[in-house]
């Protein structure tokens, strides 16, 4: 048992977030995405409502264009900025696959919505996770038009589901140091 602690402890504080920059281009085998989404499937659930859904890109370009587009459509055009719009077209360049993970809205009314976006925080975590262990770098991105109502539109959501994110996967050739701002006694209180 103290080996498997090693093991899981090992991968939570080495995975790390890598812009897509970084990333090298090189392709993850399909099987190996399949894998990790198998494990976000395994996230925990209210009232086993598993409300986590995703849409694989195994081209990031062809989700990164259309991204790109979305944003000059809804975007006044005072305040559209072409070096915004060519990042979002770009943005995938050097990643293997893009992730959408959206919240699907459970019928059971009594799970406050709040715990439906926690469970798919839960399956990005383990998502990201599972990439740590494979030497797969991982970026969860919200911006663009991610939380924009237009993101919603474009992926036929319900009025109540919700994207939770985009998850860029790739290789990289190095990783960011990792690191801590505030000291973890500052971020425990005990009670004995």
């Amino acid at each position: 048992m103290e080996n498997s602690f090693a093991t899981i402890s090992n991968i939570i504080k080495n995975r790390r977030t890598v812009k897509t920059a970084a990333m090298n281009g090189k392709r993850i085998p399909d099987y190996q995405v399949q894998s990790l989404l198998e494990l976000a499937d395994w996230a925990p659930t209210h009232a086993y409502t598993e409300p986590w859904r995703f849409r694989v890109y195994s081209k990031p370009s062809d989700f990164c264009s259309q991204h790109a587009e979305l944003y000059k459509a809804h975007t006044d055009p005072v305040n559209f900025s072409e070096t915004v719009y060519q990042n979002l077209a770009h943005q995938g360049d050097n990643a293997s696959h893009v992730i959408i993970a959206t919240m699907e809205r459970s019928p059971l009314a009594k799970i406050p919505v709040s715990e439906e976006m926690e469970a798919v925080a839960c399956a990005i975590q383990n998502i990201m996770l599972g990439a740590t262990s494979l030497g797969i770098a991982s970026f969860w991105s919200t911006g663009g038009q991610a939380l924009k109502p237009s993101m919603k539109v474009f992926l036929n959501l319900a009025a109540d589901d919700h994207v939770v994110g985009i998850i860029y996967l790739g290789y990289a050739d190095e990783l960011p140091a990792g690191k801590r701002l505030v000291p973890l006694e500052k971020k425990i209180s005990w009670f004995r």
